[in-house]
């Protein structure tokens, strides 16, 4: 799944996944506003250093991020209580502009829609590797929410995928939603599926390599109808 969808049970299933919610109107809308104060300004040589102390803080109990796209606007509720490794890592990606100008380039009509490689090679190369422990699966993969791709236990690292519609049979698989989609989802549904697993289904579907060795150069040119990441920032 979250990098090939077969139809595999048990073990064949982990192989597929690939290198791979409808929010109370009160509490978790409250505050949503414009950038978090003194969010940090993204820098290339920031993205480049991983091990900097700025890519370990913890992520606030929840939080919204706002992603702006060639399709328009959504916005993603993260919740640590749902995933706590998944969530801090993807408040550090976010803050730090891993995600901005990048592309969406696994969606896949009825499954999921994939995003995480960097537009700078560079930058993929860095994060390829530093892989997060597992989270528990506390929340279920329906649709519109946002979980990790991976390959096996504890290979989670920046690709996240957001599901199109429910996807229950990922939950016994250990991808562990850490948010959902709580205003946007008919941009998250507009995305461009027509290359399906073709621009990138996976390190195991062997789609990935020029993505990871030339990031938007290739993709650009040879996938051009792929939808963007122009910012994903965090909101008040």
């Amino acid at each position: 799944m979250p990098d090939s969808h077969r139809r595999c049970p048990g073990v064949l299933l982990l192989v597929l996944l690939g290198l791979i919610a409808c929010p109370p109107a009160t509490d978790d809308h409250a505050g949503m506003g414009g950038e978090e104060p003194g969010q940090a300004v993204p820098t290339r040589s920031l993205l480049l250093m991983p091990d900097d102390p700025a890519w370990h803080e913890a992520a606030p109990d929840s939080f919204h991020v706002a992603f702006e796209t060639s399709q328009g606007r959504f916005v993603i509720h993260a919740r640590r209580s749902w995933a706590l490794v998944g969530a801090d890592r993807f408040y550090n990606l976010v803050r730090h502009g891993y995600y901005d100008d990048s592309r969406f380039y696994r969606v896949v009509e009825g499954f999921i829609a994939q995003f995480g490689l960097a537009g700078d090679p560079a930058a993929t190369a860095v994060w390829l590797q530093r892989t997060i422990a597992d989270d528990p699966v506390r929340e279920s993969n329906l649709r519109g929410r946002i979980a990790y791709a991976m390959t096996g236990p504890d290979t989670r690292a920046t690709q996240v995928y957001i599901n199109l519609i429910d996807n229950v049979r990922l939950d016994s698989a250990g991808f562990a939603p850490f948010g959902e989609v709580v205003d946007g989802m008919e941009v998250v549904d507009r995305l461009h599926a027509g290359y399906g697993e073709d621009a990138g289904g996976g390190v195991r579907a062997g789609n990935q390599g020029r993505i990871i060795a030339e990031g938007n150069a290739h993709l650009d040119r040879d996938f051009p109808l792929l939808d963007r990441i122009i910012s994903a920032r965090i909101l008040r």
